[in-house]
């Protein structure tokens, strides 16, 4: 037997067995090289063939060996499963070779078993910063008849339950083939018995949590808009029947890619659960030259045998620590105000100074400049692509700006929306080839705008030179990178029409390579996603932009459940949340300032509102609020976060934040509906030291085991939409018996 600590190999039964902390992943190399899916679940001290695979003769399962009745690919667990030869269920590969022919049958040739992880190249990806972090393993498979092989790749991190896969096909032929599916990633359970959860919804109603019962046939979970989308983050969980947030069994499986997209789950006529995920192979295609690599995105494949809650903890580590990058991955991020909703495009120096000044006083930290710097930009039908001031409402140019911002005290950030054009701009008229588009057909728009072709490179050098004039031409020290619309015609006059299908990925890929030269380049901005609010919050996005405007909804009781939904996957300090005026402009609801500021200090802290017209009541509630957030503000950034009361099945939402070493907590509870006779409730609470004695900012004191199985005492809260929190921190290491 050989191994690398968490990877063994048993070379007599030609066994895989990957050992996370506390998970165990089994595979199998057997019938003349087939790769197969043996268990995937609680980790295993060693296995001795308890899952091995056994076989049966199935009526309408054919056979690829004449001899042997009982082997069908159609009913065996397998790795990289293929459509054609004998197995009738979604393929994870399937490719066209130059006879036409689409039947692949790919065969175990070698493996290797090394410390560390290696990066993706063009792709984001987690990674390792000692090789002692993780060990991978790459299994080689062969097609039986074309000199075509593909890579699978493993990675075992060895402190978390995280195992990462992808794939790599490289073409040794003198011909070129097409590659019409490739996943990241497919797991065969032999078992049905599943509950699905996915996020779900769109615009100003991002993430919503999905939940429905796995049933024979196929259900999908995609996006065909050129980016992951509002409508369906790239994650699916698979959960037992009697999983929920604190127990059972719970295996995650997140894509690190920001196009289009596709997860299928189905379940056969044998009760067996299949899974895969990667790109979406629907409206894509790509022509493999001889001596040419493609290599399919990352997918995070997360177990739990302690619930969600300990499968979102597992990716919020993860993601925190090992997919974003950059001083600011372990920094504290500032409070900023935004002035989009102060001013939308009708501001001027003045206003944008008196806004700062006013921020300042308050203890707020960064001023982003918002849309209509630019240009002409006084409305959003015009400019966009002409990255030059606008000096009528900045005179002194956004050195002169943020010259004056920082006299007030305040950091200085700015808005931008590179990856689009207006019909209207000098850059539409220079170019109007630039975007996405096909000849001959409509160019349709989406708020009065079409999208740059990021697959051409000489787009993508205007871009990066303009961002990068602009970051040299004033001290900028923040990014929000906008995209506020989704590809149609999707088409590139620099391809020919055998590549047409390639250009939604080649725009993927010419974006990330964008952000990669802008994030390498400015490595002291801090730059922020987002578009059109949450329609892009993906780990691809985060890899190079370590936060991401959660949603345009800013009403403090749409986001308990978009904040909730972002949480199964995402770190508070990955999720922009900001106070915004009231009504609401995008509900129109009216919440009062105490529980807009509790909602959204549960995440990167901010206002989006005209400072200058407050009250003074207003303005000393809003001082206490960024008073107490800079006191939390490590607590909830890199603190572990607790789910308690799920808005979604519940009329109370509840969560709460611990410290590492569970000597501070915070807690947030929420009540939606005010009703008569409210009954007097308890909260239970998560995460704490059971012997450790806490106590409250007003002086209580409670044990930890008290306050986790009996719970702390809520206040009876008047009306509609109101918070309550709590503050904890541990007074003495033993709780007396």
């Amino acid at each position: 037997m050989n191994h690398i600590t968490n990877i063994l190999y048993d070379e007599d039964q030609k066994i895989f067995h990957l050992r996370g902390k506390d998970f165990s992943y089994i595979m199998q190399i057997c019938k003349e090289g087939y790769l197969g899916h043996l268990y995937w679940g609680k980790r295993l001290r060693s296995y001795h063939g308890s899952m091995n695979f056994r076989y049966a003769d199935r009526p309408f399962s054919p056979n690829p060996y004449p001899g042997d009745r009982t082997f069908s690919l159609d009913t065996f667990p397998q790795e990289m499963p293929a459509f054609g030869n004998t197995d009738f269920r979604v393929p994870a590969i399937q490719l066209e070779w130059p006879d036409g022919s689409r039947i692949t049958d790919f065969r175990y040739e070698s493996h290797r078993i090394f410390e560390g992880k290696p990066e993706l190249v063009g792709l984001p990806a987690t990674y390792v910063e000692s090789d002692d972090e993780a060990a991978t393993l790459e299994i080689t498979l062969k097609d039986s008849f074309y000199p075509v092989s593909i890579v699978l790749s493993y990675t075992v991190f060895r402190d978390e339950n995280v195992l990462t896969r992808s794939v790599k096909i490289s073409n040794q032929m003198k011909e070129e083939i097409k590659i019409l599916k490739i996943a990241s990633m497919n797991v065969d359970f032999r078992e049905n018995e599943w509950k699905l959860l996915h996020l779900s919804g769109a615009w100003g109603s991002e993430r919503q949590m999905i939940e429905r019962t796995v049933e024979q046939g196929i259900c999908q979970i995609e996006s065909r808009r050129g980016a992951s989308s509002h409508q369906h983050n790239p994650f699916l969980a698979l959960m037992r029947k009697d999983a929920g947030e604190t127990s059972g069994e719970v295996y995650g499986c997140n894509l690190v890619y920001s196009g289009n997209f596709l997860a299928q789950i189905e379940v056969d006529g044998f009760h067996n659960t299949r899974i895969n995920m990667g790109i979406n192979p629907f409206d894509f295609s790509w022509r493999l030259m001889p001596d040419a690599i493609f290599q399919t995105p990352e997918v995070v494949m997360v177990y739990s045998s302690q619930g969600l809650g300990e499968m979102s903890r597992t990716f919020h580590r993860l993601y925190r620590r090992r997919l974003c990058r950059g001083i600011f991955r372990d920094q504290e991020r500032p409070i900023l105000i935004n002035n989009w909703e102060a001013t939308y495009f009708d501001f001027d120096q003045e206003k944008i100074v008196g806004i700062a000044g006013q921020a300042s006083a308050l203890g707020i930290e960064l001023l982003v400049l918002d849309d209509g710097w630019f240009g002409k930009r006084n409305i959003d039908t015009d400019s966009l692509g002409d990255w030059s001031v606008n000096y009528n409402k900045l005179p002194g140019g956004l050195d002169g700006l943020a010259g004056l911002v920082k006299q007030t005290g305040m950091k200085f950030g700015l808005w931008v929306e590179p990856e689009m054009v207006s019909p209207d701009s000098d850059l539409y008229r220079a170019h109007p080839d630039w975007c996405l588009h096909v000849p001959n057909r409509n160019r349709s728009e989406s708020r009065n705008q079409l999208v740059l072709d990021f697959s051409r490179k000489d787009v993508r050098n205007y871009i990066l030179n303009k961002m990068i004039n602009i970051l040299e031409s004033a001290p900028i020290q923040y990014i929000k990178w906008d995209m506020n619309r989704n590809m149609t015609e999707v088409g590139s006059v620099s391809l020919p029409g055998k590549n047409q299908q390639e250009v939604s990925h080649r725009y993927i890929l010419g974006l990330y390579e964008v952000l990669e030269a802008l994030v390498s380049r400015f490595p002291n901005v801090l730059f922020e996603s987002c578009s059109g609010g949450g329609g892009r919050f993906d780990p691809g996005m985060l890899f190079y932009m370590p936060q991401t405007w959660t949603s345009d909804d800013t009403d403090a009781m749409e986001r308990l459940k978009i904040q909730y939904g972002t949480s199964i996957l995402y770190p508070a300090i990955s999720m922009g949340s900001h106070v915004s005026a009231v009504p609401n402009h995008q509900v129109h609801r009216i919440t009062d300032l105490k529980m807009r500021g509790d909602v959204a200090m549960s995440g990167n802290f901010g206002y989006e509102l005209d400072l200058t017209k407050l009250s003074l009541e207003e303005s000393v509630q809003i001082r206490d609020q960024i008073c107490l957030y800079k006191k939390i503000r490590g607590l909830i950034q890199f603190g572990e976060q607790y789910r308690l009361l799920n808005p979604f099945k519940d009329d109370r939402t509840a969560w709460m934040f611990v410290s590492a070493d569970q000597s501070q907590a915070y807690v947030s509870y929420f009540k939606h509906m005010g009703y008569a006779q409210e009954e007097f409730r308890t909260l239970r609470l998560q995460g704490l030291e059971p012997s450790f004695l806490y106590a409250t900012d007003e002086g209580d004191v409670f044990g930890g085991s008290e306050l986790m199985y009996a719970g702390i005492p809520l206040p009876q809260l008047d009306g509609d939409y109101k918070s309550y929190t709590v503050s904890l921190r541990k007074i003495e290491d033993t709780v007396p018996e």
